[in-house]
């Protein structure tokens, strides 16, 4: 027979250099197709690798995202303390916690902070809760990043609601009167997804902003129409439709509080339907969700949210409308992140605002309805020239 060749044939030099590399290094005459394989033979696995590298930013990214919801806790931590201390005279902090601790009705500082200061601050967390959640959830939405409470009628539901219990019931304490703006809110909202929903498509994002924006100019003028024919109730709308924490008590707070608690569940609860929203209908369909009920989820839970808090404190504006553009700048495009940050922005930024104005006019002080929008209007500005907001 004739002897075999010593020489190896094309394949099999293809085969045998590949067959020699050790672990983790590269033969420069294997091709590059085993250069590009290398890397990944030096683990425990190619696809194990892969999915350890891939996870590790992600582990990176909520880490970094659950150090800065840490510092935004702490910081409504820190605010809610200024809170109790700040307002006509300055009560020092070993003097609060004295009061809540040992209150007694003969101690005045007690009275001040037990009495007036804690249920204003625990009525402005929970109102920025519900604005901030309101918004976050409006926006995802609508689609739309100039979506606020007013979107959907809901400060105009509820204000012609007050005004018409002002003028023909004689309700003038928050505490009689809540009951009515929320149910004016949840009227109101209920009306303009209606509306918008007529037709083939539904209720899309550009019917519900022009609904919205049709009935609540028609509950403006009605609003009009009543403070023009009762005074009185033109008198107590001055301080109720401008939007304070003050000269609420305890009983508004337990008042709301269900209402509300329920609403921010269920927003927060919506995350991941909203980030398939973002993606637009017909990519949420394919994924298997059902668009019809996350619209109504969503509204569900506006109502809940805005009717609540607008109730409570009034109709606060640029809150639900800034807060979730501030979310979104350190937490990126996840709904599940912007709804959990928003919570805890929202009632920091309405504290904050509530203490300057106790400070810049004292002994009396702005409502932080105004205050709010010397401060957020800016802001919201600075926030459109940056970012070039487009549609979400």
């Amino acid at each position: 027979m004739p002897r075999e060749s010593a020489t190896p044939s094309a394949g099999e030099a293809a085969a045998r250099p590949a067959a020699r590399v050790a672990p983790g290094a590269v033969a420069t005459d294997a091709g590059p197709a085993a250069a590009e394989a290398a890397p990944v033979a030096g683990s425990a696995g190619g696809a194990g690798s892969a999915g350890g590298a891939a996870a590790r930013p992600l582990a990176r990214r909520r880490r970094r995202l659950l150090a800065g919801f840490a510092i935004a806790v702490a910081v409504l931590l820190v605010v809610a303390v200024l809170s109790l201390m700040v307002g006509a005279r300055t009560i020092a902090s070993a003097d609060v916690l004295h009061a809540l601790l040992h209150y007694s009705r003969s101690d005045a500082d007690a009275l001040v902070v037990v009495d007036s200061r804690l249920p204003r601050t625990l009525l402005g967390v929970v109102a920025g809760v519900g604005l901030g959640l309101a918004g976050t959830v409006m926006q995802g939405l609508s689609r739309n990043p100039l979506a606020d409470p007013g979107i959907l009628g809901v400060n105009f539901g509820a204000s012609l609601a007050v005004v018409v219990a002002i003028a023909l019931l004689g309700v003038t304490t928050p505490s009689g009167y809540l009951w009515f703006a929320f149910a004016g809110a949840a009227l109101a909202s209920a009306l303009v997804y209606a509306v918008s929903s007529l037709g083939r498509e539904g209720a899309t994002p550009v019917k519900l902003a022009i609904a919205g924006a049709a009935v609540s100019a028609a509950l403006g003028s009605l609003i009009t129409a009543v403070q023009l024919i009762s005074p009185a109730s033109l008198d107590a709308m001055r301080f109720w439709q401008v939007g304070s924490l003050a000269g609420r008590g305890f009983g508004v707070l337990w008042q709301v509080l269900p209402t509300l608690a329920l609403g921010a569940a269920l927003a927060l609860a919506l995350g991941r339907l909203l980030n398939g929203l973002a993606l637009g209908d017909d990519v949420a369909r394919g994924l298997g969700q059902r668009v019809g009920a996350t619209r109504v989820l969503c509204g569900v839970a506006i109502v809940l949210l805005c009717g609540s808090a607008t109730a409570a404190v009034g109709p606060i504006a640029f809150l639900g409308l800034i807060v979730p553009h501030i979310a979104r700048r350190v937490v990126g495009a996840d709904y599940r992140w912007i709804l959990a940050y928003s919570a805890i922005v929202a009632p920091a930024l309405l504290l904050a605002c509530d203490i300057l104005g106790r400070v810049v006019a004292r002994p009396g002080e702005l409502q932080v309805g105004v205050v709010l929008a010397f401060v957020g209007a800016p802001v919201f500005i600075a926030l459109v020239r940056r970012r070039k907001l487009v549609s979400l």
